[in-house]
């Protein structure tokens, strides 16, 4: 065999040996660090939902999220719950957490402002997180539910933004049951 011949079937070995390598790198980088979006249908019904005494009846517009930090669907809305603190807090909307029993985390640091919830009655009934509920200024239950639909959350799919912008108008909204469809993580604590 000439050389140039063995130097062109070394070069192509080593090219398709490369190959495969990045392939399964590439593989093993998915299964890893990509969480594959299982669309999950949920049902949100606020009414067990009680703010605690001392946030209850006529006031601000309350919004509490909930969220459970090993829930990989909480990433897809944190840009876009900063964006609503960042709006909405200057306008006068209160901005509530309430974290899963028993979990451990905290949240990023520009979402430090909601104001952290030590229990809320009804929410050991939620379905799944993340969600929220936004209670309107005469202390009733506006909207429960999530987000958005699907694996991400922004202002262009949000549910969040026309319901503040319809209360902060003075105009009433009873959205306190959904179905969605979404990333969710369960709520309740398995036994």
């Amino acid at each position: 065999m000439p050389a140039s011949r063995l130097k062109v079937l070394l070069a192509s070995l080593l090219a398709i040996v490369w190959l495969g390598a990045m392939l399964a790198a590439f593989w093993w980088f998915e299964a890893r660090y990509i969480r594959p979006f299982d669309e999950r249908t949920e049902l949100f019904s606020g009414a067990a939902l009680r703010l605690p005494a001392e946030l209850a009846g006529p006031g601000a517009i309350r919004v509490v999220h909930f969220w459970d930090p090993a829930c990989p669907c909480n990433v897809g809305n944190q840009q876009h719950l900063a964006e609503l603190l960042q709006t909405y807090v200057p306008r006068g909307v209160q901005f509530y957490g309430l974290q899963k029993a028993g979990s451990q985390g905290q949240l990023p640091e520009d979402l430090r402002a909601l104001q952290p919830l030590a229990a809320l009655a009804g929410s050991e009934q939620l379905p799944a997180s993340p969600a929220v509920a936004i209670w309107d200024q005469q202390g009733n239950l506006a909207y429960f539910g999530p987000y958005s639909e699907g694996a991400q959350c922004t202002s262009s799919n949000s549910f969040i933004e026309p319901i503040l912008e319809a209360l902060s108008a003075g105009r009433p909204v009873r959205a306190d049951s959904n179905l969605a469809v979404g990333c969710f993580c369960d709520w309740q604590q398995s036994d």
